[in-house]
């Protein structure tokens, strides 16, 4: 090192540095809303473990898989949030935990039961790394999205006692929240992705077009989960739908960074519906 050259700044830990290759925060979130369809769907604790433990190590293989194949990509424009771009995490790491949690998401889903463990692996996990592989640079970019949360909670029912799909509503609910989250993730990234030739649905319509979108199909979202199960809907769903209403009109007529705020406010609404509904 030269005399007054700053010295490298350490690399974050090993276990954190895996976490933020896998996506942690967005794995988390879809393995907590799966536990949680379990619970209020009465599943016993054993189940809602296993449940909840084969959705998230699905979730975590599609990170991992994610960073592996955009690694030439991060690195071209400079990532530092990527551990693996930066080389604060070794490839191999990664290739490893990837084949240790894709062989337990198996065995977990086996556990679920034949019809949930096909769900959750094919069109779940499987959907997720068909994004990462192939569909992700094209018009399709937002099929696997549809079909992983349109199917989650299906993944539940499926494992109860009297294994069913989950009701249309759910599933359209899911479906138009996987990709309305899609859209809004893709939003932050879309110079980079442009700059490597990535050109996914969001890429081909456009930053404005995409966040109308979104909030369209987030709006559809919390419609399906408040009017969809049978019955009245409660006084707090209409509360949260008149919320849901004020949040629209903020992503529609404000500037700078709160229309983005304003629907990603929405999107989790609309999983504390999906999660409260029926």
């Amino acid at each position: 090192m030269t005399a007054g050259a700053a010295p490298p700044r350490p690399g974050p830990p090993p276990a954190l540095a895996l976490l933020a290759a896998a996506h942690g925060g967005p794995a988390l979130a879809v393995g907590t809303v799966a536990g949680l369809l379990a619970l209020r769907d009465g599943l016993r604790p054993a189940d809602v473990a296993v449940v909840t433990a084969a959705v998230l190590t699905g979730q975590l293989t599609i990170g991992w898989g994610n960073d592996l194949r955009d690694l030439a990509r991060d690195r071209a424009v400079g990532r530092t949030d990527k551990p693996l771009a930066t080389g604060a995490l070794p490839v191999g790491w990664v290739v490893r935990a990837l084949a240790v949690t894709a062989l337990a998401c198996l065995v977990l889903s086996a556990l679920v039961g034949w019809r949930g463990a096909l769900v959750n692996v094919v069109l779940g996990a499987g959907a997720g790394h068909l994004y990462n592989l192939r569909l992700k640079a094209t018009w399709w970019s937002w099929v696997p999205y549809a079909s992983a949360f349109g199917t989650l909670p299906s993944v539940v029912t499926l494992a109860g006692p009297s294994p069913a799909w989950a009701p249309l509503w759910t599933t359209g609910a899911g479906a138009a929240l996987g990709v309305g989250a899609h859209l809004l993730n893709t939003l932050p990234d879309l110079g980079d992705d442009e700059r490597t030739g990535v050109r996914g649905l969001p890429h081909r319509i456009g930053e404005r077009p995409s966040r109308v979108l979104a909030v369209v199909l987030l709006s559809a979202a919390s419609l399906l989960a408040v009017l969809g199960p049978p019955g009245p809907p409660p006084v707090w769903a209409w509360a949260v739908l008149a919320l849901v209403a004020v949040l629209v009109v903020v992503t529609t007529t404000a500037g700078g960074r709160a229309p983005f705020r304003a629907a990603v406010a929405v999107a989790l609404l609309d999983v504390v519906l999906l999660v409260a509904a029926g």
